[in-house]
């Protein structure tokens, strides 16, 4: 390819805002940072506001070619009980064909295609039209690592992994333990397991390379093992690049309108430095009546300034919002305890919308979250310096809060598994006051918190770790279309 060439890459991704934003960041910095041209795939479930409106946004924004795929209709193939992941794989497998279509009027321009790691199936698309191919993991190495290793624990134990007595071996790793397992692997009998080992599996085994959000200091042990230790390499023989922290723009991030946006900015101003708690958790995690009343409570109890993003409970399921955020509500939330908000006026903020989590996050008056860990909400806090509370709910969160605690020293975390226990009233402002409050564990956090954005900034530079992880990404692209154009120009011979 001549110096005067654009490489052109795709993005095929999966619903929900937790891969969407990513997969944006991905896309921008790759057009602003390495000259790429980027088309962006996007199965689109259509219910969530927040995603019709960050997808929009995006679309003005003229950086990256946005091309909505419509996913088809699966509620013949799903029920009640069918969870989440299972309906995001059988959702992408039911659309593939039109997603093959939409490919095949670009694939003239394409020079690679990257999918998520709920795409792999999308694969052989790829290689039908003679397209360098790629998975983006956006979480981290450790559960990249995991799941590579799953189909290998699935031979060796028998019975429930959440039931073993000993943690998860993974070769070159830190064990998992049976608490932290993601949540296709707490029920080995379950659709949503068998529906993880086999869209994973394909992914590691026929992609051409594996990049990732996270980047080398964060994660020095689990990425050295993917890359070096025999068993894994046996598992995935593919380039892996640590490409992150990718995180959003301001401009790329929508919230519920331009007035509430300025009602939590303008409220923050008025705040003194490091002073505020934002408590939320992301697109999708919801709480029980009870878990909802208790943290209020514990709240209340703290006396420390907080925002507070609520959302309805839900007394079934974790992610209960992950395909309607953005949906939120007028007027006073009946389900926070009564007089909560008039006790709480002089100190705190409650919203009940899809906020603009990146400008709270950088605004000099936020100096804690209380965050659910998923991964873009922890690189968002990592990045601009604030240390977390991790209450894990759903998906890799466990597995992330125990990094975050165990690893990187920049969380503390509740006594017990929220997911498995309420977490009282009395723990809640014990954890707030540890994290907002001048003391020994609070200062240490800040200071770890405070290294890891310096790692990360250091990372992304010009000749960092993840640039030159990028750029290598890129150079493989350039280097596998000569060898296709090779090959081809060898068969008509």
């Amino acid at each position: 390819m001549s110096s005067s060439q654009k490489l052109h890459v795709g993005l095929l991704v999966s619903p929900g805002l937790g891969h969407i934003i990513p997969a944006l960041a991905l896309g921008n910095r790759l057009v602003t940072h390495h000259k790429v041209s980027v088309t962006f795939f996007v199965i689109t479930f259509g219910s969530s506001p927040a995603e019709t409106e960050i997808l929009k946004s995006a679309n003005k924004s003229k950086v990256i070619d946005i091309v909505e795929i419509p996913a088809v209709d699966i509620l013949h193939l799903i029920d009640s009980n069918t969870k989440l992941i299972t309906q995001i794989c059988i959702l992408v497998r039911e659309t593939l064909p039109v997603v093959k279509s939409v490919i095949f009027t670009k694939k003239h321009i394409l020079d690679a295609l990257v999918v998520d790691v709920f795409c792999p199936e999308a694969l052989p698309i790829a290689k039908d039209f003679g397209l360098p191919n790629y998975v983006f993991i956006p979480t981290n190495a450790w559960f990249t690592a995991l799941t590579v290793y799953c189909p290998v624990l699935d031979k060796e134990i028998e019975g429930q992994y959440v039931d073993q007595d000993e943690p998860l071996k993974i070769p070159g790793c830190k064990p998992v333990r049976p608490e932290d397992v993601v949540d296709p692997m707490v029920d080995r009998n379950d659709q949503d397991y068998q529906e993880y080992l086999k869209v994973h599996g394909i992914g590691f085994c026929l992609s051409d390379g594996i990049l990732m959000n996270t980047w080398e200091d964060a994660e020095t042990g689990s990425l050295k093992a993917l890359r070096e230790n025999e068993i894994l390499k046996a598992i995935v023989n593919s380039p892996v690049y640590p490409i992150g922290p990718l995180t959003r723009h301001n401009q790329e991030i929508i919230d519920g309108s331009a007035d509430d946006r300025n009602l939590v900015l303008k409220w923050l101003d008025q705040q003194t430095s490091d002073s505020v708690l934002y408590v939320s958790f992301g697109s999708g995690g919801t709480l029980s009546s009870k878990q909802l009343s208790e943290l209020a409570f514990g709240l209340e109890l703290s006396h420390q300034k907080f925002i507070w993003v609520v959302r309805p409970p839900s007394e079934d399921r974790a992610n209960e919002s992950f395909c309607t955020t953005g949906k939120g509500g007028d007027g006073t939330p009946e389900y926070l305890p009564e007089g909560f908000l008039t006790r709480t006026k002089g100190y705190g903020l409650v919203i009940q919308m899809w906020t603009d989590q990146g400008a709270i996050l950088s605004h000099p008056s936020v100096g804690g979250f209380l965050s659910h860990c998923g991964w873009n909400s922890i690189i968002e806090s990592i990045t601009n310096g604030v240390p977390m509370i991790a209450w894990p709910l759903y998906c890799e969160q466990q597995l992330n809060a125990t990094m975050l605690t165990e690893e990187l020293g920049v969380a503390i975390r509740t006594k017990v598994l929220p997911t498995k226990k309420v977490v009282e009233r009395d723990e809640v402002e014990k954890l707030v006051r540890t994290v907002m409050m001048q003391c020994e564990e609070g200062n240490e956090l800040r200071e770890n918190v405070k290294k890891l954005k310096m790692s990360a900034e250091i990372a992304l530079s010009v000749g960092g770790s993840s640039h030159n992880s990028m750029c290598e990404f890129l150079k493989d692209i350039e280097k596998r279309i000569q060898g296709y154009k090779k090959s081809m120009s060898e068969e008509t011979v």
